[in-house]
């Protein structure tokens, strides 16, 4: 049974990336054709609208968090029953959400809009009215979230990755049209994603009530259902706003002892380094749903494999793109960037490292979410994270050096996921052991088989484009042998064998 279910983690993690390497491509060419016709002061107004929009959007994200873990807990056999209330549930809550969203943006917001932004007199009314079709788009991204959540929970994965990739082929062509119009193209703009965000919603409605019939909605909510949901949204809120007030914490720590340039080199390494955990948001987005599945329906045994799998899986894919970047950070950063800032190589490392170690907690703090009750979780972890801002300001004060803020944070983000690790024992019955022996242990391992030719060849070899891609194939090579040799045991050896022996068969 692990083993099917492992097939299907693998699929949906390979259909995820699918989706996220279109997505990521057309943004890249339509952010150029966008800001090629809409102009400077227009795509500015656009963006700047959205950011206000957004911010009145916040709660949504903990929301959704807490939707999709209910979703998949309720779905195994014994408590399919509930389903129904779960969903009917989620959907008046995130109405809820949504006309709290539209009464408090068409309020406060245009006031902001129209009394505090900086925007030319001449493009005011163009403005407004991209925040009135602003809202109507978040609105309906609010509204969308129940049915995401239950083709997520589902693991319909190939639905979800095929509708993304639509969407993002309508945005498309709907861009390259911008092009052909005469217009008021910043309006234009905003009508065709609010257009673009109607037929997702649609599409996405069509297929849950086709799909899962199962599934209705009704106006049966439970008060205990609703407090739950509420009070798990609550504390997956507070981590995130911990996490915001960090990182902007950080930011401006650096702009208060050192100057804008400094901060410009520490976007510059954020940038990497959201670009690389990208890499590991698919494959925990696949496996989100079965570690819930698991501890609903009480088998903890496959919920401690699969997690010990997740941090392991999550390190090594990591591993293979962040060595490269590790190795040959000034060559890399020469070509980017005409100019690079003082202290950007040094931060792009240091920032690689934080990510590595994010990515490897973000499991453990799913599986504490599957639990349900997570206010210690995030008390403990969360309170333990935002000591980073007071500890790197004593540092600073002492040493007047930036790199120390984020070997802080690397040091703090270290004993932040010891304390997962305590915490979530209790909650799941884990092993500390077997998380040490299995994860810590065999990580080091692979590291340590890695890096040995990939590190000789970057030191010996000039900085140019053959020696990079020569030290690139150098890791993908070392990474994928120490991976295998050290990093598998023998079910997941045997897994990846049957995966090259079929790959084999299709091309012979």
């Amino acid at each position: 049974m692990s083993r099917e279910k492992n097939k299907k983690i693998a699929k949906n993690t390979g259909l995820l990336y699918i989706r996220m390497l279109v997505i990521m491509g057309v943004s890249l060419f339509t952010a150029r054709i966008v800001l090629e016709e809409l102009g400077e002061t227009n795509y500015g107004i656009y963006n700047v609208i959205g950011g206000v929009v957004v911010l009145f959007t916040f709660i949504n994200y903990a929301m959704g968090s807490a939707t999709n873990r209910f979703m998949s807990f309720y779905l195994v056999d014994e408590k399919k029953s509930k389903l129904n209330i779960v969903f009917s549930t989620s959907v008046l809550i995130h109405i809820f959400i949504a006309i709290l969203i539209f009464i408090f943006a068409e309020i406060i917001g245009l006031w902001f809009l129209n009394n505090k932004m900086t925007i030319p007199s001449d493009r005011i009314v163009a403005a407004n009215w991209v925040f009135h079709l602003s809202v109507a788009s978040t609105m309906i991204m609010v509204l969308s979230v129940p049915y995401n959540a239950l083709i997520i929970a589902h693991e319909k994965m190939n639905i979800y990755a095929y509708v993304s990739i639509i969407e993002t082929a309508l945005k498309l062509f709907l861009v390259l049209l911008l092009v052909k119009f005469s217009g008021d193209k910043l309006i234009t703009y905003a009508s065709f994603m609010l257009l673009v965000n109607l037929v997702t919603r649609v599409v996405y409605q069509i297929y849950c009530r086709k799909n899962f019939t199962n599934v209705k909605f009704s106006f049966k909510v439970e008060k205990e259902l609703v407090k739950e949901m509420s009070s798990y949204a609550f504390w997956s809120l507070s981590g995130s706003i911990t996490n915001l007030l960090t990182v902007e914490g950080i930011n401006i720590l650096l702009n208060i002892f050192f100057n804008p340039a400094v901060n410009a080199a520490r976007g510059i390494a954020v940038q990497i380094q959201m670009a690389l955990q990208k890499f590991t948001s698919g494959f925990q987005q696949a496996l989100n749903p079965q570690l819930h599945k698991s501890y609903a329906s009480g088998n903890l045994k496959y919920m401690h494999e699969l997690l010990l799998s997740a941090c392991k899986y999550s390190f090594y894919l990591l591993l293979f793109l962040s060595l490269p970047v590790l190795l040959k950070t000034e060559y890399i950063l020469s070509i980017w960037l005409k100019e690079v800032p003082d202290h950007t190589i040094q931060f792009v490392q240091l920032m690689i490292f934080i990510g590595i170690l994010t990515a490897v907690g973000n499991p453990i703090s799913a599986a504490a979410g599957s639990q349900g009750k997570i206010r210690n979780f995030q008390l403990i972890v969360g309170g333990i994270n935002i000591t980073i801002v007071p500890i790197a300001y004593f540092i600073l004060k002492m040493y007047s050096v930036p790199e120390y803020v984020f070997i802080v944070q690397i040091i703090i983000s270290i004993i932040a996921e010891i304390a997962r690790l305590l915490v979530i024992k209790n909650m799941i019955n884990l092993s500390l052991l077997s998380y040490f022996n299995e994860v810590v242990i065999t990580s080091l391992k692979v590291v340590a088989i890695s890096i040995i030719i990939p590190i000789i060849l970057a030191l010996n070899l000039t900085e140019d484009f053959l020696s990079f891609v020569i030290v690139g194939l150098s890791c993908v090579f070392s990474v994928s042998l120490a991976i295998y040799f050290v990093g598998l045991n023998k079910v997941e050896k045997a897994f990846v064998e049957e995966k090259i022996v079929l790959l084999k068969n299709k091309f012979n």
